[in-house]
């Protein structure tokens, strides 16, 4: 029996839907796919904030390797006769260490370092530790290198250990492994100039790696970290920013330049994010440079997504800055034109081209076919098209496929939001970042957000969005299923949304300034939170092209969810798939009837799956200690659920629970 369809999800898409005096049911019109679904519509946004970067996603475990903190010792301790030089034999980080005979027979001259939250080691694995090192006298010198557990009061205290024999005149690279023989999480790493030697030695760029970074890349990123990234198959990554893209002032703003080379030669810059928040304040949090441009473009190849930068535009953080005097002047622009410039040759130049030359030397010579570049994060005023326009012409002359990303400044709606769009369009800008940390209602209320947007006008991304519980900023599924909710709009609307990226996408539970966050981790362990699966669901299950889908021969009611429940429908073309997407936001159990029309006289539906998110609880997540608490469960439907109601139609019915977000997908016989 097919049951009376209930409401028309608008434009042939997918929306809220209503429940009939029996079944919802929604009716999606197989053969006649939509508009195309981008590859970069589901994507990632990475930002240094709560130690993402440093003490996280990178694998450097050695805080301040180079000295160069403005308190050049800030963490590390020193024993014995140790002093701070500044001659080193790298320009942009010249400081370094000289260790030297403390005079005494009983005492030892050393330093130790803190890592990021503890130096975290387990045992039997490897880690790589290297140092630029040098006797200032000519003469041979040696140091032992420790891992060691400064919580043990037994002969257990070292973990691990080798000598190093320093012995060339000029600065050189030594590098040795360590292997402890146990675990721990709040470690040290010692250094020592080792007795009864008293020759000194120059240290200088200090590093511990994790033997096993992601695909073995020396300068590499924690394993886990990236593989997360990779298993939700982003279409898009942008980085570096955020606010740190625009800096405290001009002077910290993050500038790529500085993040590629040699990693010994790279500066530190401060973060943006180490001021007090939420009671929360890291005086020493700074950006090695490390995890710099070339790591990210890199990073983006290898998880299968489209690189984004995002570049200053010449405007310090706004909401910091008030004085046109903290910005530059429109006409001294240049400078930071050319750096868009430079970097897009960095990134698709040949290697006889200046930046396409460092590239190859970095080890890349093949271009990284950047297509997309971001112009600002979230300035507003008129101050911003103003500096956006040289950038847009001077880009456009030089690379004039390369697409525009401009932003909507920091609000979802509002003066500023409605201000920016017509600009945007006035300059031409092929994308318009939009941004939205916002509560459940606002979720709940903007369903159908992109409905009527221009379908000639830039195209959306919606760069930095997550459901913040009012009076529960904190991760929760609840928030998660209002977010996926709110997707179904997205996805409806694929002519005009072709970027989407939660923020913000890490954070470390001993070192974080905002929440809610998409995966937690320590210096071992990491998690992915609901919100990280419900991402992960529509990156994995957005098809090639929206599909038709009717309840009812009426028109969409509401942004509130008709009695609580969204959904989207699509198609996928290569595989041969329906998919259909649900979210069930309203607390009862509801009943449902999915029609799949147009299969064909002699079509049939062979096979199908339903995946399911939920939680008992609305108000849990995971967590390091339950980090499989709340995770999609991925079902075979019963075939005898799927039956023919009509010449090329089949009708799947089942029953939704409450408070959950369902993925069904439905498989054409051949």
């Amino acid at each position: 029996m097919i049951h009376k369809p209930s409401l028309l999800l608008s434009l042939g898409l997918a929306s809220a839907l209503s429940l009939s005096a029996a079944n919802n049911v929604i009716t999606v019109q197989t053969d006649k796919p939509g508009a195309p679904i981008q590859p970069t519509m589901y994507g990632l946004f990475f930002e240094d904030i709560n130690y993402a970067a440093d003490g996280g996603l990178y694998a450097e475990m050695i805080k301040n390797r180079s000295f160069e903190f403005p308190q050049n010792l800030a963490a590390w301790v020193t024993f014995g006769d140790v002093t701070v030089q500044n001659d080193g034999p790298f320009e942009r980080n010249p400081h370094y260490v000289r260790l030297a005979s403390a005079g005494h027979n009983d005492k030892h001259t050393g330093l130790e370092n803190e890592g990021f939250f503890g130096v975290s080691y387990v045992k039997g694995e490897e880690y790589r530790f290297s140092v630029w090192a040098r006797p200032p006298q000519g003469k041979p010198a040696k140091i032992r290198v420790e891992l060691e557990n400064p919580a043990s009061m037994d002969n257990s205290q070292v973990n691990a250990k080798q000598e190093i024999t320093v012995d060339s005149k000029e600065w050189m690279k030594y590098e040795v492994t360590l292997k402890p023989d146990k675990s721990c999480k709040k470690g040290k790493l010692r250094i020592f100039l080792t007795k009864p030697d008293t020759t000194p030695v120059d240290l200088e760029h200090i590093s511990l790696f994790p033997a096993k970074t992601f695909n073995g890349h020396e300068n590499g990123l924690r394993v886990d970290l990236a593989q997360k990234l990779a298993d939700i198959k982003p279409g898009i990554f942008r980085f570096p920013g955020g606010c740190i893209v625009e800096g405290t002032d001009l002077d910290t703003r993050y500038q790529w330049k500085n993040t590629v080379g040699p990693v010994e030669n790279r500066p530190v810059n401060e973060n943006r994010w180490h001021y007090t928040f939420q009671h929360r304040f890291y005086p020493d949090y700074y950006q090695s440079g490390g995890l710099g441009f070339y790591e990210y473009f890199l990073l983006s190849e290898e998880i299968g997504a489209e690189p984004l930068p995002v570049l200053s535009v010449g405007l310090s953080c706004q909401f910091q800055n008030h004085d046109a005097e903290a910005h530059v002047p429109v006409n001294e622009l240049q400078p930071y034109i050319q750096d868009a410039l430079d970097l897009i040759e960095f990134a698709n130049g040949s290697t006889d081209t200046t930046w396409g030359k460092l590239r190859a030397e970095m080890g890349h010579p093949a271009p990284f076919n950047l297509k997309f570049i971001a112009i600002g994060n979230e300035q507003w005023g008129p101050e911003y098209p103003e500096h956006l326009e040289p950038f847009v012409k001077a880009i456009r002359k030089a690379y004039p496929d390369i697409k525009i990303v401009g932003s909507s400044g920091p609000d979802s709606e509002g003066e500023q939001f409605d201000y920016l769009w017509p600009e945007m369009k006035k300059l031409g800008a092929d994308l318009v970042d939009e941004h939205f940390y916002r509560p459940e209602k606002w979720f709940l209320a903007e369903g159908n957000r992109y409905d009527n947007y221009d379908r000639k006008g830039p195209k959306v991304f919606a760069g930095e969005y997550a459901c913040h519980g009012k009076g529960k900023k904190w991760n929760h599924f609840n928030a998660a299923l209002l977010e996926a909710a709110f997707m179904t709009g997205l996805e409806r609307n694929a002519d005009v949304v072709h970027m989407a990226t939660y923020a913000p996408l890490f954070a470390h539970v001993e070192g974080w300034q905002w929440r809610p966050d998409m995966i937690w981790f320590d210096n071992n362990e990491s998690f992915p939170t609901a919100s990280y699966y419900v991402q992960q669901l529509y990156a994995h299950n957005k098809g090639t092209n929206v599909l038709p889908a009717t309840l009812d021969g009426r028109p969409a009611a509401g942004n509130e969810g008709q009695n609580g429940l969204f959904a989207s429908a699509v198609t996928d073309k290569t595989t041969g798939e329906y998919i259909v997407k649900v979210a069930n936001t309203s607390a009862e159990a509801q009943n449902l009837d999915i029609v799949l029309r147009g299969l064909g006289k002699k079509g049939s539906i062979a096979s199908g799956t339903a995946t399911v998110l939920s939680s008992d609880d609305p108000n849990a997540d995971n967590s390091l200690e339950n980090p499989d608490r709340i995770k999609p469960v991925t079902s075979p439907i019963d075939a005898s659920a799927i039956t023919p109601t009509a010449k090329g139609t089949y009708t799947y019915s089942t029953s939704l629970e409450p408070n959950t977000f369902y993925v069904f997908k439905f498989k054409k016989a051949e």
